[in-house]
């Protein structure tokens, strides 16, 4: 079997890696992070799960941010979502329910994103597939804007 290799010469994993941050930034700078007492994972590890509540940092929700690449790449980041405490509970009660498929989150994206940063910068995040984690897909930040519409050089983005 062939294995491919992107213009930057790196390996592609099908043209279409993805990155999973494991914690948002903000629980990251934490002197316990997600051993914090009193916090809650929707699963047994950070890793695994795709909530959490932190005290001193909030609450989150995992999504997917998908970066178009040249060559008809994807790139898709696990990134979380910085979200209210409300809707966390919301999306608590429908996560695993028929409900799920309607679900919009406003929040800020709680991870920096290379190349282009993006922490914090407001974003909506909304079902695709309900099968699947929630998408970012809008924002009022043109830069944001940007990288969810735009396709990218591969090299400036993965290499």
């Amino acid at each position: 079997m062939a294995v491919e290799t992107c213009s930057c010469g790196r390996t592609v994993d099908g043209g279409n890696p993805n990155l999973r941050f494991t914690l948002p930034d903000p629980v990251l700078e934490l002197p316990e992070k997600e051993q914090t007492p009193g916090t809650w994972m929707s699963h047994g590890t950070a890793r695994e799960s795709v909530m959490m509540q932190v005290p001193g940092a909030g609450p989150f929700v995992r999504v997917l941010l998908p970066i178009q690449l040249d060559q008809g790449h994807t790139l898709t980041y696990g990134a979380w979502l910085a979200i209210s405490p409300d809707d966390l509970q919301r999306t608590f009660a429908v996560w695993w329910e028929p409900e799920y498929a309607n679900l919009r989150l406003d929040g800020l994206l709680a991870n920096a994103i290379h190349p282009w940063g993006l922490l914090s910068t407001p974003v909506t995040a909304t079902i695709r597939n309900p099968d699947e984690t929630p998408y970012l897909t809008a924002s009022p930040d043109p830069l944001m804007t940007k990288v969810l519409t735009e396709t990218w050089p591969h090299a400036d983005v993965v290499g």
